[in-house]
């Protein structure tokens, strides 16, 4: 019977026909676009990878044999980047970080206020710390405690004010929020003093960014250029006498680089050396952050180098980018203070390492393309085979078995 030998032979392509259908959507499937890279935050330049400068006629040429992974030389009051490398290159920042903490710290107790330390504010302090030497019960005035960050490193001090703060956690959420108001989008906080944490990161842009706004704090300028001091000692049995010994700034070029007003050094086994500067000639101020040169003494070197050309080279290079201006208190920041006009901030808080979220058309089946999915041609393909035994089947009922 010819009509029902055409529908056997129907069927037999539509099964043929089954395994095009479910490959077809790999062939026609749009490929799905990665959305761009976010701005970076004080203009594109200070995004890419290596040296960035733009040199004018006559502009001296960069420092040769620098070994730093991140450097950044911007003016601390025009907020122009004269030159950078990888600026924007999250790293452990070490003692650096303290700069953050003072500038979120600093402003909030009175330099003579006088503060008893429990035992348990200078307890939990990671091994190995640098400190300036606090005894428990023993009273300190908070411009003392302010040496001791400053000159000696002390993580001790840091404990000591980030306990007067209300505590370790409540110190370390400020300072987050500090960071996010100076829009430093490169920085995460764990811990108040930069002992080495996992996912504590920062940047050379994010530490200039908290060192111009610290110096802007008479207090904090006055710390960070102090060379040497005395600090409270313990008090001697036989006289009942409080006793006191020398601190100086472990800032190497502090006293030695002309101009230099400071600002923070640090090092750790894991982060290495970093170190912010800040030196003032001619009524110009230049910040110089290095990040993990090859050695701790080149810190200093190429500290001083890169301060060298940035003095040399200020009127004679156009700038590659900004440092950003501080967001405006409850208000959407801008992340372009003379970046790239209109660009989008970049999300606050990206993880270095978590995975990236599957798209919604992933996690439905679709693969981000313009068909209808895998799902989708299945169900297409089913359809097209169940119709096609059911009108057999209603053949086979109204005509009885098949015979040829």
């Amino acid at each position: 019977m010819p009509t029902r030998r055409k529908l056997a032979h129907l069927l037999v392509a539509y099964a043929a026909a089954l395994p095009v259908i479910l490959a077809a959507p790999a062939a026609v499937a749009a490929p799905h676009e990665p959305p761009p890279p976010p701005a970076a935050i004080g203009g594109e330049r200070l995004g890419l990878t290596g040296a960035q400068v733009a040199p004018l006629p006559g502009a001296p040429a960069l420092p040769g044999d620098l070994t730093g992974r991140s450097w950044i030389v911007a003016d601390a009051t025009s907020g122009e980047v004269l030159a950078a490398s990888n600026p924007h290159l999250r790293l452990a920042p070490a003692s650096t970080l303290k700069i953050l903490f003072a500038d979120t710290v600093l402003p909030k107790f009175d330099r003579n206020l006088v503060h008893r330390v429990e035992d348990a504010e200078i307890q939990g302090i990671g091994a190995g710390s640098s400190l300036v030497g606090i005894k428990e019960n023993l009273d300190y005035r908070v411009e003392d405690l302010w040496r001791g960050v400053f000159l000696s490193s002390g993580n001790d001090a840091v404990h000591v004010l980030s306990h007067m703060n209300g505590g370790v956690q409540q110190t370390v959420a400020e300072m987050q929020a500090r960071a996010d108001a100076l829009q430093a989008r490169d920085t995460r906080v764990i811990s108040p003093d930069g002992y080495d944490m996992d996912g504590q990161l920062s940047s050379a842009y994010d530490l200039t960014l908290f060192a111009r706004a610290g110096l802007r704090n008479p207090d904090f300028r006055m710390y960070c250029a102090t060379r040497d001091a005395q600090f409270p000692g313990a008090v001697d049995k036989n006289t009942g006498q409080r006793g006191s010994f020398g601190i100086a700034n472990t800032d190497r070029l502090l006293g030695k680089y002309p101009g230099l007003i400071g600002v923070k050094n640090g090092f750790t086994t894991e982060a290495g050396s970093t170190f912010v500067g800040a030196a003032e000639r001619n009524g110009r101020t230049l910040l110089v952050t290095v990040m993990h040169p090859s050695t701790y003494q080149k810190v200093y070197d190429e500290t001083a180098a890169l301060l060298d050309w940035g003095f040399a080279a200020a009127d004679k290079v156009t700038p590659v980018g900004r440092l950003v201006d501080e967001a405006p208190a409850g208000g959407e920041p801008t992340g372009q203070a003379g970046g790239t006009a209109g660009a989008p901030a970049p999300p606050p808080h990206p993880s270095p390492s978590a995975p990236p979220t599957a798209p919604a058309a992933a996690a439905a089946g679709g693969d981000g393309g313009s068909g209808p999915g895998p799902v989708g041609w299945v169900g297409i393909a089913l359809a097209l085979a169940a119709g096609g035994a059911g009108a057999l089947f209603l053949l086979r009922r109204r005509r009885g078995p098949a015979a040829d």
